[in-house]
């Protein structure tokens, strides 16, 4: 039951938001890789005094600082292309959960939001 309160003109925008989305991630994630390399090289090089330099963050607490950054954009990847699926199969807009309209202001907030308002609130609580 595709959702009703959705215009064809608005389904293709948001299409075009995710995609657009979708690029900057996969450019974000990339460049992340490279310096998440970088980072582990130094931390197998024996000479890196790492714990001991006052100048700025260990190598170790960089890792982690990066390593969390690229995961959380790998999530953010995995929901636009969810939501892209969903936009072939025309799904999109239909709460994932109660199978009811996401609205279109979720949406446009959200636009790989899986949830309607309620799911999502209902969720987020038991955290």
């Amino acid at each position: 039951m595709p959702n009703a309160e959705l215009t064809d003109s608005t389904r293709r925008r948001l299409e075009r938001r995710l995609r657009t989305e979708r690029a900057d991630i996969d450019a974000e994630v990339k460049q992340l890789t490279g310096t998440l390399d970088s980072v582990r090289d130094a931390r197998s090089d024996a000479s890196a005094d790492d714990e001991h330099d006052p100048e700025g963050p260990t190598l170790s607490a960089e890792w982690s600082r990066i390593a969390g950054v690229h995961t959380e954009l790998t999530q953010k990847s995995a929901a636009i292309d969810r939501a892209l699926q969903r936009i072939k199969d025309g799904t999109y807009g239909i709460c994932v959960r109660k199978g009811e309209p996401i609205s279109a202001d979720r949406l446009e907030a959200r636009p790989a939001a899986e949830l309607c308002i309620d799911c999502a609130r209902e969720l987020e609580a038991r955290r």
